[in-house]
């Protein structure tokens, strides 16, 4: 693909107006992505369907909020007016469940920024009220709430750690990484986190399920994705001692974080977000396309093969059998990272200031998530499944998202981006109504954009509010130069 910046090939979404075009672009482009091409409503609808946990809580629908941080947060770590808005709006969505509401970080030197929420004594009675908003916004708009599960995602930023600075990382590592050490400027020697460094964290982790759970929380994740510290522990097969090497040690930070919550916080639900598979890193080629960082073998891609760009589901199974054995229940898949490969976690036709241009049709990325996600449903039917990635489908969503529950590939449908310039698309496809093309989030990622030049994440082009703000005619002149 030949392409100037900014300037994708691809056609949008948009113009994929009828059935037709929609069928015949993914037939043009060997895309296996199933869809139903009329939409059931009311109380048949794939999209109303409950579902009791073993545990008995009530999850009221098959809409899914997905975990978005703001940037918005104080210094110290409590929530401002945007980051309320921003949850009260994931309680007027209509959603029956809300994974996480965004990552919050168990311990300061964590933080993925400055402004990242922070679970400790001091902020507990803001979680507190921020629980009770989403409840008061649910009942408010909706009439019960003793079918909605939400939790709180638990987080270390781990390699991506930013804590004091927007522009000053202070990675936390826990192996060097060939090719991540020399794109944020680390030298092979830099420090490791210790063995008793990690055991103090994960005594962190406990000690914030404790408080979410006493806070009103019905749920945690422990975070393992997108790069973060859960996630490069699964690939941390040349770290030396107790936490690196064999499959047991790179997993025992997972099953002694959910040791310590079943002990300190009994009844507390666990779940997991994973990045299910991973590439190798790319990086901008010539024309500002994506490319893999190198051509050689690459062995560090938990859920990948040598190549590291296919698959191998292997250890992620491995992984899985894992959870069944902790009794985890709750399980939420996504891929790969925003950092090193965006396009194979978050398909979209515009990158980011930092990204590069998709190297392959976006939808491939969508079928690809959706493919392996049902894979695992099949593979695991025990565990209510969450997708991930659809988002760039846009008027697509519904067709795509109903196909997806009706065969089984999935048990809910997760909403990340579209929420942030649609906050009310699920109460919309469950109550019959169209879509309103105006807020159809167009993946343009100036959500991503703004924070990583030190702005607050919003959907600038489509939310009037983030509009009016100073920020958005900074990000254009971002943008233009």
């Amino acid at each position: 693909m030949s392409a100037g910046k900014n300037k994708p090939q691809y056609p949008r979404v948009a113009q994929l107006k009828t059935t037709e075009q929609f069928r015949d672009h993914l037939r043009k482009e060997g895309i296996e992505l199933g869809f139903d091409e009329t939409l059931i409503f009311g109380e048949k609808s794939p999209f109303a369907k409950a579902h009791q946990l073993r545990s008995g809580n009530q999850i009221g629908n098959a809409f899914c909020i997905l975990p978005m941080e703001g940037w918005d947060g104080t210094e110290d770590g409590r929530p401002t007016e945007l980051t309320k808005r921003r949850w009260k709006n994931f309680g007027l969505s209509g959603a029956k469940l809300l994974w996480g509401c965004e990552a919050v970080a168990v311990r300061h030197e964590g933080r993925a920024n400055p402004n990242q929420l922070l679970m400790n004594e001091e902020n507990f009675q803001d979680f507190v009220e921020l629980f009770q908003l989403i409840q008061t916004a649910h009942q408010e708009a909706f009439g019960r709430t003793d079918d909605l599960l939400t939790g709180l995602q638990l987080t270390h930023s781990g390699r991506f750690c930013k804590p004091n600075d927007k522009k000053k990382m202070e990675p936390r590592i826990l192996y060097p990484h060939p090719i991540l050490n020399k794109k944020f400027g680390l030298p092979d020697d830099y420090p490791l986190m210790t063995d008793s460094e990690i055991d103090q964290i994960i005594q962190d982790y406990v000690k914030a399920a404790v408080l979410a759970q006493k806070a009103g929380f019905q749920f945690v994740d422990i975070k393992h994705c997108h790069g973060y510290l859960g996630h490069e522990f699964l690939s941390a097969y040349d770290r030396e001692g107790k936490y690196g090497g064999s499959f047991e040690n790179r997993t025992r930070f997972l099953r002694e974080i959910v040791a310590g919550i079943h002990t300190e916080a009994p009844g507390l639900e666990i779940g997991v977000r994973l990045s299910v598979f991973d590439w190798m890193p790319f990086q901008k080629g010539p024309d500002e396309t994506g490319v893999p960082s190198v051509q050689d073998e690459y062995k560090l891609a938990f859920g990948g093969d040598s190549t590291g760009k296919k698959e191998d589901l292997t250890e992620p199974f491995e992984f899985l059998r894992l959870l069944e054995e902790l009794n985890i229940e709750l399980l939420c898949t996504t891929a790969g990272s925003p950092y090193y490969n965006p396009h194979i976690q978050r398909p979209a036709l515009f990158p980011p200031s930092d990204g590069y241009l998709p190297p392959e049709d976006p939808m491939h990325g969508v079928a690809r998530q959706i493919r392996i996600t049902g894979e695992l449903k099949k593979a695991f039917p025990g565990f209510y499944v969450v997708g991930s990635a659809y988002s760039y489908l846009q008027e697509w969503l519904s067709n795509v998202g109903q196909h997806v529950l009706q065969s089984g590939q999935a048990d809910s449908i997760g909403l990340g981006r579209l929420v942030l310039s649609y906050p009310d698309f699920p109460a919309d496809i469950l109550s019959g109504l169209p879509m309103k093309r105006g807020k159809i989030c167009r993946t343009f990622s100036d959500c991503t954009t703004g924070p990583r030049n030190g702005m607050v994440s919003g959907c600038y082009p489509l939310d009037p509010f983030y509009k009016a703000m100073d920020e958005y005619d900074q990000l254009k002149q971002l943008k233009e130069s």
